[in-house]
């Protein structure tokens, strides 16, 4: 198949990893595969006037930097400025991917000679935009592909498409990995520190506190994109690593006993199984990815949202597992991690990319 990809902000995010991923896979298996993106909107009024309210300063305008397309192997191109892409800009394909909720309208307004149209969704986007738009974008008679069972479920729920292909994350073992190990010698919790609304920091920290009234020398490590908001501060002693390089993420998540994740809402969140596939068992909210992967009681736990009660409950229960129960659940959750590979994910892809092309023939 030829195969085009078409991106904004094409950048180090955990959702351009995943799809610079799929188009290596697919290269590998004897496909011809293409990106093309642009960068993200400058940011707009309401934007600009809440940073600055908030003493932020202006926020900034994008450019081109560090991408995880980079060194792939993948062709990719990157257009100056922001702006919808049109036939002249792309080439014939077999089948054309929309990747955010804005490039599914330039998808949609695309000839056929462009290839079937599908959408490759990674979240239910309204958080990043107009939800009436977004809204929009899901209404379009593209051929969703997403990430989780929940996108599934609301595709079909709330947008009333029953055909949606489901092809779920899985992770670098090369990338993240580590050997058999025990519990550290003080108990040791693991946070991914964003101060987005939706990414649930806050009922993760309000667990954290709480957990610790019953263990307090738990330990707190985290890492993240910027540096800590003073409106939201870490607790005392936490230690936490500003952009780590990307190849050592893995002993971050080998020194710590739990994973924990608070998110409201994830279209899938790569974090907790990656700190698996280092043998950390997970506690999550029930939201997409962990909802996939967790198994009750075997690699770790799962609560509702915007319960950090139930959080540190879950928590102090596996922080108090005997040594050898913690093990079994370490265990479990690398196993988890590893009965799912890439090459295995791309060949869901495939198949997904193949259902397009099938539903748009007459």
């Amino acid at each position: 198949m030829k195969i085009t990809f078409v991106m904004t902000n094409a950048g180090t995010s955990g959702g351009t990893r995943v799809i610079a991923t799929h188009a290596r896979e697919l290269i590998a298996r004897g496909h011809d595969v293409r990106v093309f993106s642009t960068p993200p909107p400058p940011p707009g009024f309401r934007r600009t006037v809440s940073s600055l309210l908030r003493r932020r300063g202006r926020p900034p305008v994008w450019k081109v930097g560090e991408s995880f397309l980079d060194g792939t192997g993948v062709p990719h191109k990157v257009f100056p400025t922001f702006r919808r892409l049109t036939d002249r800009d792309l080439p014939d394909a077999d089948v054309v991917v929309a990747t955010w909720w804005q490039t599914a309208d330039w998808v949609a307004r695309l000839s056929n000679r462009k290839g079937a149209k599908a959408f490759f969704i990674q979240h239910y986007e309204n958080w990043g935009g107009d939800p009436r738009l977004v809204d929009a974008a899901w209404r379009l008679p593209l051929h969703k592909i997403v990430i989780s069972r929940w996108l599934a479920d609301l595709a079909r729920s709330a947008f009333g498409d029953q055909n949606v292909s489901r092809v779920l994350n899985s992770v670098d073992m090369n990338l993240f990995n580590a050997p058999p190990r025990g519990r550290q010698s003080k108990p040791t919790v693991g946070l991914l520190y964003n101060t987005i609304w939706f990414k649930g920091c806050t009922i993760a920290l309000q667990a954290i506190e709480l957990a610790r009234k019953s263990v307090p020398d738990l330990q707190l490590i985290c890492f993240g994109e910027k540096p800590v908001d003073p409106n939201m501060p870490l607790p005392p002693g936490a230690q936490y690593i500003m952009k780590p390089p990307h190849e050592s993420i893995r002993e971050i998540y080998a020194q710590c006993d739990v994973w924990l994740c608070g998110s409201r809402s994830e279209g899938f969140h790569l974090p907790p199984l990656e700190a698996m596939a280092c043998r950390c068992p997970v506690v999550s909210t029930k939201v997409g990815g962990p909802m996939d992967i967790v198994q009750e009681g075997r690699n770790g736990y799962l609560v509702e949202v915007d319960d950090p009660a139930a959080l540190a409950d879950r928590l102090i229960r596996v922080l108090g597992f005997s040594e050898s129960r913690w093990r079994e659940m370490s265990d479990a959750a690398y196993a988890t991690a590893c009965g799912y590979t890439w090459k295995d994910a791309s060949i869901l892809m495939e198949r997904a990319l193949e259902a397009a092309i099938a539903r748009s023939r007459p």
